[in-house]
């Protein structure tokens, strides 16, 4: 860790800086000048520095230090109320193209934004300290691996980004070398020192209620203005390693996806790499972190949340997970539903708006069976069973080294990646979806993909039973138009042919007419999963068509010992025609949102779904 201190006003001190390229040093020089820190530190992923920053958030009283026998090296943060999750409405595609931003993306002329941001930022960092830190998405130096420097007045985002990437002095070396790399600028938006330079107390979580999140994907730049939350404020994450990287993605002829990595691995020692996308609350974190039923079968965590994938030399389709850590949903989180990630975060972690025992330890809703008696909620109030009120904030997060995870295979930091054999697509649906289907072909796959939906769980978030569009997870995280974005994974099938990965579409979420669910779900996932890897090595007969897609041949599927009956399974896959023509009509009407710039090959799948709906109704 190098620190600078600065002069007072726009008079800087560049000398001595860490080697870096020299636009990494005229760019802090920049920001230092407009946010007018009172001192600059070059961070270099040291373990001594990550210490330094834990020991400055605790001794200005933004961490709590848990109770080391039960959690060691681990601490509790507490938000601001106001800046608990992220904030989409005030999240900005700012692409010189309007249309290039597309309709499902909140857009702004980039020179207006910038304009209006740096009035935002003038002065915002007086009294705090500007860290400089450079940091790789993926393995220093892989051959899937990005760059980028974030500079932040947030001790905690710094410290975050120390477990969520890979900072240091070897990021600045390869860009010192020449490599491209992201601007990531961030501020909590609130300064120390006023406009009278008279300094202020400093608040145990300081942000600014006027937030921006902005992506400049044609210059590839954020701007992050005024939230310390991770989702907006850890910019290597959603930001960076989806919002902009779809976009390099794009331009380079790969894919940056809302998609976990697992490693399966059969009784007889057969490897298969898999990525999936799924929405929020579909089981995303308990598919990546599974724990098998089935002897023999074991599945390895790659990510839980973020997959690059590029053709390698071979033809085939290759994989990273960009991230260093999980920053993963508290609430729900518990030793029955994922003892994985229970087992992940003993210690050396961060929590966020988790609730405190008496005797200094977390707790969330889902955590354990028995809820204690009394705690202090995520604000640091009272809270005790039958307040009404939940005792950790339902967006309450863990961020912890990835490295910790017992399930994480061995091969998860591989410089270039691993081979993908099936890409997962999966939604909440009560009905209509089966519980397992495989796409007849690669633009099948993107038609599944590009038609992701949940079922709406609660009146509160619309009309119940009424479809959320989710296109490959990617709705809040494409940086571009989503049709261009369908397009670009056509082409991506074209150039693959034969060597593209199969895909396959899930549903762990299908009712019963009695309002039950009928599949077990969890660790009994990994039933689907063996069938999968059944349809990878074309073990006959393992499929039958039908009017979605192939489903399991009779037999195929293993649920021994489920106690499913046979009207259950049969419900489980089936079909009903005229709902599917129903749900037909509404993709039709969602693709015309998006005028003539969806692909070609989407209409002809919609087409050909119609058209083996009827068959099946004639």
């Amino acid at each position: 860790m190098t620190i600078l201190e600065a002069r007072p006003q726009t008079e800087r001190r560049t000398a001595e800086t860490p080697a870096s390229d020299s636009d990494v040093r005229a760019w802090v020089d920049q920001v230092a000048a407009l946010t007018q820190p009172e001192r600059v530190v070059w961070c270099d992923g040291s373990d001594r520095e990550r210490h330094e920053l834990t020991q400055v958030l605790l001794d200005e009283g933004k961490l709590i230090r848990l109770n080391g026998e039960y959690r060691p090296g681990s601490y509790l943060a507490r938000s601001d109320p106001d800046d608990v999750a992220r904030v989409e409405s005030r999240t900005f595609i700012c692409s010189t193209s309007r249309d290039d931003a597309g309709p499902t993306n909140n857009w702004v002329d980039p020179d207006e934004m910038k304009h209006e941001l740096t009035g935002r930022f003038a002065g915002s960092m007086r009294g705090r300290t500007l860290y400089v830190v450079p940091f790789s998405m993926g393995p220093v130096g892989g051959r899937l691996s990005k760059l980028g420097v974030q500079l932040t007045d947030s001790a905690y985002v710094a410290l975050s980004m120390h477990i969520m990437t890979r900072v240091g002095t070897g990021a600045l070396a390869l860009i010192d070398a020449g490599q491209s790399w992201v601007k990531a600028l961030h501020s909590v938006g609130s300064p120390l020192i006023d406009d009278d330079g008279a300094r202020h107390p400093d608040s145990e979580w300081p942000c600014n209620p006027d937030k921006y999140i902005a992506h400049f994907p044609d210059t590839r730049e954020i701007w992050s203005f005024g939230s310390g939350y991770g989702g907006n404020a850890l910019l290597g994450k959603k930001s960076f390693a989806l919002r902009i990287a779809s976009v390099i993605a794009r331009d380079e002829g790969w894919l940056a996806e809302h998609m976990l990595l697992i490693k399966l691995t059969s009784p007889v020692g057969r490897p298969f790499h898999l990525a999936a996308a799924f929405p929020s609350a579909c089981g995303k974190t308990n598919l990546a972190m599974l724990r098998s039923t089935l002897p023999g079968w074991r599945v390895e965590t790659l990510g839980d949340d973020i997959a690059w994938l590029r053709q390698g030399e071979d033809g085939r389709l290759w994989a990273i997970n960009p991230e260093a850590g999980f920053f993963g949903v508290a609430p729900g989180t518990g030793e029955s539903t994922n003892p994985n990630a229970i087992e992940t975060i003993w210690g050396n972690t961060i929590f966020t708006n988790a609730a405190l025992t008496d005797d200094g330890d977390v707790w969330w809703e889902g955590m354990t069976d028995t809820v204690p008696g009394h705690l202090l909620d995520w604000t640091g109030a009272d809270w005790h069973p039958g307040l009404g009120r939940p005792a950790a904030h339902p967006n309450a997060r863990f961020t912890v080294s990835a490295a910790q995870c017992p399930s994480i295979a061995g091969d998860w930091e591989a410089h270039d990646g691993v081979p993908i054999d099936a890409i997962i697509f999966g939604g909440r649906r009560a009905s209509n979806v089966p519980l397992v289907l495989e796409a007849r072909s690669w633009d099948h796959g993107v038609f599944l993909g590009a038609t992701i939906a949940s079922e709406q769980t609660a009146a509160a978030e619309g009309a119940v039973g009424a479809l959320r569009r989710d296109p490959f997870a990617m709705l809040p995280f494409c940086g571009y138009n989503m049709a261009d974005y369908w397009a670009h994974w056509v082409s991506v099938g074209e150039r693959l042919g034969a060597n593209a990965p199969k895909i396959f579409q899930v549903n762990w979420f299908r009712k019963g007419a009695d309002g039950r669910y009928l599949w077990p779900g969890f660790g009994d996932n990994i039933r689907v999963l063996e069938w999968i890897a059944s349809r990878l090595e074309g073990t006959e007969p393992a499929a039958v068509d039908g009017p979605l897609g192939r489903v399991p041949a009779d037999g195929a599927l293993d649920v021994s010992g489920l106690g499913l009956t046979d009207a259950d399974l049969d419900e489980l896959f089936a079909v009903d025609p005229a709902a599917w023509q129903a749900e037909a009509d509404l993709t039709e009407e969602f693709f015309a949102g998006f005028g003539d710039r969806v692909p070609t090959e989407l209409h002809a799948q919609l087409a050909e779904l119609r058209s083996r709906l009827a068959e099946k109704q004639g």
